[in-house]
């Protein structure tokens, strides 16, 4: 029961025990009203059974009253496991599972309970918590597990014959029952992710306006310059350690969806909780609205952001600044900002300017080169060679492709020390206007002028595989179909297993599909593509195509630099998270046709990836939790959320 002395005033003292039925008394309609009617702040001061909060849920079971499962860890197992020294304000303990209930921030109840998405259970609820929390009326009469809540979750889902529809469901399910979304989602990874994340999430953000139900994430636009501080402020998580921020202007392979990009962090933070095991309440999604070019949305009576053409320039730079600034003094130095679909004029410069004041990542620059060096490491293994030892010919010379160009050098040049200059030159970019080489050096973007070699000027992508000949052709041009059959057969005639990877998204964007990838090739490429494609069966054989999605990367490299209270990136710890990746890839996944690892088995792989990028963290000085955990793969998966229900009391 709970006791309230003083409930108007400050500093209110909330003390709990628990009661035996025989000393239950009825509320007097006051409290009847606090309880069923109202969400009362209250600052808890109280402490139970050492933690904070404790009136409510039983940290010590789950709903199955199997034990908490690792979840929820006292200071003393924090210690035993090498977490590090004690930290009073919780500040690095965010993808640790607190005894947090609805009573440590606020009295919820009744009504207001079931429509809690943190603690609402549904059905779930048992006898005793529809007494002693007031639903008892408000719930039908059966009591049901979370398992089987999560079959009839599937079961509905798979009636749908849209994946916008499954997408819009499972939003629903995210703002309805934060927990059953998670569990739903992690039972059901491989065949949810798609749904939740892309393809469908493009489709969802070009159709955002229409499909808007209740807000999700933060949203700041140009009106709110000057007021940043207090819009972070509003949020009601005061522990954030990951944001994923997008101004919309690049979303996918879509262009300019503006505000409407909110799908973007809003699903790339749900993975960070389903593959990587970081506490929803420590993610935060944030769209930056300063307008949008896209004239269709500008004239779409439901889109939900400014209606004005994109601020440029100063404006633009100012309200970046003022964003960043606000977040490290709201949040502290070491929250990870993920940037996420910036134009890549803003995408190099934010990256290129935060990098040393803050802890800062951009997935389509960093996670994608990262997946795909893991994806090249595997693939090595079936072709043989080192990465020096091979030709590298990129289709796209935007974020994604030189990303992943300047990481591959960075590998090869720690793999064989050769200066980083040398390493470079075995890597060719072709962009819209042909290969990219030393006589295009005036009129080239800053991020372009690196790859630009030595070469007599080449038009088109078939003339630059004839003339390169590249045992690896990688694709990142968000243009469909420009791997054409006479690129792969080129392709094929100079390689015994040329690697093709066709990264772009979404799936309508892919430079070829994988049935055409080994047709063309006779059955001998290795192949990977940004988007999932189904198995192709070809003269008897049935190849798997591996996904080279960021989805392997981010999770757990986030992970990493969180259990490690990391404050700053650095690109070994790319490099670090790349071979991780590599390593869990088996020959049964190459007999298969792949060289990444089955998507079943990501939070497992989440989780060594997030001990390699610590312990990189740590080797490199730049860790501020101390002392260094001795088995970093245990203290990161004893630090995973676990989406089982709580037994409230």
């Amino acid at each position: 029961m709970l006791s309230i002395k003083g409930a108007s005033s400050l500093g209110t003292t909330v003390s709990c025990y628990k009661s035996s039925e025989t000393q239950r008394r009825p509320l007097s309609s006051t409290h009847a009203l606090l309880f069923q009617r109202r969400v009362v702040r209250i600052p808890v001061v109280c402490c139970v059974a050492g933690k904070r909060g404790g009136a409510l849920i039983d940290t010590n079971k789950n709903s199955n009253g199997n034990g908490n499962m690792g979840s929820t860890k006292s200071d003393a197992d924090v210690a035993a496991a090498g977490g590090g020294q004690e930290d009073p304000y919780g500040e690095d303990r965010a993808t640790e599972e607190q005894g947090v209930t609805p009573w440590t921030v606020s009295v919820a109840s009744g009504y207001n309970l079931l429509r809690d998405p943190h603690h609402n259970k549904g059905l779930a609820f048992s006898e005793k918590e529809r007494d002693a929390h007031y639903l008892r009326g408000l719930l039908p009469p059966t009591v049901v597990n979370q398992e089987l809540q999560e079959r009839k979750i599937m079961n509905n889902l798979r009636q749908y014959n849209l994946p916008l529809h499954r997408y819009i469901a499972m939003m629903d399910l995210q703002a309805q029952n934060e927990r059953l979304f998670y569990k739903v989602f992690i039972d059901n990874v491989e065949e949810l992710l798609p749904v939740v994340y892309t393809p469908t999430v493009g489709e969802a953000c070009q159709k955002y306006g229409s499909i808007f139900r209740h807000p999700q994430g933060l949203y700041i636009s140009l009106k709110d310059k000057g007021k940043i501080l207090d819009l972070l402020r509003n949020w009601p998580e005061k522990t954030i350690q990951v944001i994923v921020v997008t101004d919309g202007e690049r979303i996918l392979g879509l262009g300019d969806l503006g505000c409407q990009g909110m799908g973007i962090p809003v699903g790339k933070l749900a993975l960070y909780t389903a593959l990587g095991g970081v506490r929803p309440s420590a993610c935060l999604p944030i769209t930056i609205d300063v307008g949008t070019n896209n004239e269709k949305l500008l004239n779409d009576e439901f889109y939900i952001g400014l209606r004005q053409r994109r601020a440029t320039g100063k404006e633009y730079d100012e309200l970046l600044s003022e964003f960043m600034s606000a977040v490290k003094q709201n949040y502290g130095e070491k929250v990870l900002i993920q940037f996420e679909d910036f134009a890549n004029h803003n995408a190099f410069d934010l990256l290129a300017k935060y990098s040393k004041t803050h802890l800062v990542f951009n997935d389509d620059i960093q996670g994608t080169a990262s997946v795909v060096l893991a994806g090249l490491i595997a693939a090595l293994k079936q072709v043989e060679g080192t990465l020096a030892e091979h030709t590298f010919l990129f289709l796209g010379a935007g974020e994604a492709g030189t990303g992943i160009a300047e990481l591959i050098a960075l590998e090869m040049s720690k793999q064989t020390n050769a200066p980083l200059e040398e390493c470079r030159k075995k890597i060719w970019l072709v962009d819209s206007k042909g290969l990219i080489v030393a006589s295009r050096k005036g009129s080239l973007q800053h991020f372009k002028q690196p790859w630009a070699h030595e070469h007599e000027p080449v038009n088109t992508l078939l003339d630059a595989v004839q003339s390169i000949k590249p045992t690896v052709l990688i694709g990142t041009s968000g243009v469909g179909r420009t791997f054409t059959k006479e690129v792969v057969e080129a392709m094929a005639s100079f390689n015994k297993k040329p690697v093709i990877f066709s990264l772009s998204n979404p799936t309508s964007h892919s430079e070829c599909t994988a049935e055409e990838a080994y047709n063309w090739s006779e059955g001998r490429a290795i192949f990977a593509s940004g988007s999932p494609f189904d198995p192709v069966d070809y003269e008897g054989k049935t190849f798997v195509p591996g996904q080279a999605n960021n989805a392997y990367i981010f999770p757990g490299l986030g992970l990493g630099l969180v259990i490690s209270g990391a404050i700053r990136v650095h690109e070994d710890m790319l490099l670090a998270a790349s071979e991780a990746l590599a390593e869990q890839a088996t020959q049964e996944n190459f007999d298969k046709g792949s060289i990444f690892p089955p998507f079943k088995n990501i939070r497992k792989i989440s989780a060594h990836i997030a001990a390699k990028v610590a312990a990189k963290v740590y080797d490199l000085g730049l860790a501020s939790r101390l002392p260094r955990p001795d088995d970093l793969v245990k203290y990161a998966e004893s630090c995973m959320y676990s989406p089982a229900y709580r037994n409230y009391r």
